[in-house]
């Protein structure tokens, strides 16, 4: 079983900043995308930023430049480090992984989210 668990959401004013985690452990030989995504109430669910295992990263339009997404690949670990924040980002921000086990099928995962919340 692979498992997917976000960490560091909370409350900030806005210019603030905050770091997300998400940590993939379990049976897994290896992740091959992970990104960060988030839902605000009353809107769909969004991509906000994703990494590949090589290091390739995407943004949203609305978060480039504030907003960076990177891996460290020893402790399995993705961050999202958000500077700048404003009441706009405010969402439940969720981790998806996908991934590899040798000799199982290939595996993907949502985390079950972490609140952000930017006060004006």
């Amino acid at each position: 079983q692979v498992h997917v668990v976000e960490s560091g959401g909370g409350l900030v004013q806005s210019g603030g900043s905050l770091r997300l985690s998400c940590a993939v452990s379990g049976r897994t030989s290896g992740t091959a995308h992970t990104g960060w995504y988030r839902q605000a109430p009353g809107t769909q669910r969004e991509m906000v930023a994703t990494v590949t295992s090589s290091g390739s990263t995407t943004y949203a339009d609305s978060v480039k430049g504030r907003f960076t997404i990177f891996r460290d690949s020893a402790k399995n670990t993705v961050y999202l480090q958000m500077n700048s924040l404003n009441p706009e980002d405010s969402a439940v921000y969720y981790c998806h992984a996908d991934g590899f086990t040798i000799g199982a099928p290939p595996w993907d995962r949502w985390g079950r989210g972490t609140q952000v919340t930017v006060s004006s």
